[in-house]
């Protein structure tokens, strides 16, 4: 019996781990304590619709980044 191995679940964790004390949000992904917390337990559709409003989330938070993509 053979089992594959379970793929990656996806992350845009982008190793600059600072929560924000004024947005409450990650500085490098985006995401929020909460997100963060629950990452591993969500569905990778749930991580993928997350993941998909972190740019503009990104932008809105910090607005004076210019040229970063998360």
């Amino acid at each position: 019996m053979s089992t594959l191995p379970h793929p990656k679940p996806s992350s845009p964790c982008t190793k600059v781990c600072v929560l924000d004390a004024v947005t409450g949000l990650c500085e490098g992904c985006g995401r929020s304590r909460n997100e963060i917390a629950l990452w591993g337990s969500m569905t990778e559709p749930q991580r993928l619709a997350v993941m998909a409003t972190l740019p503009e989330r990104l932008r809105r938070a910090y607005p004076h980044r210019t040229g970063e993509d998360p």
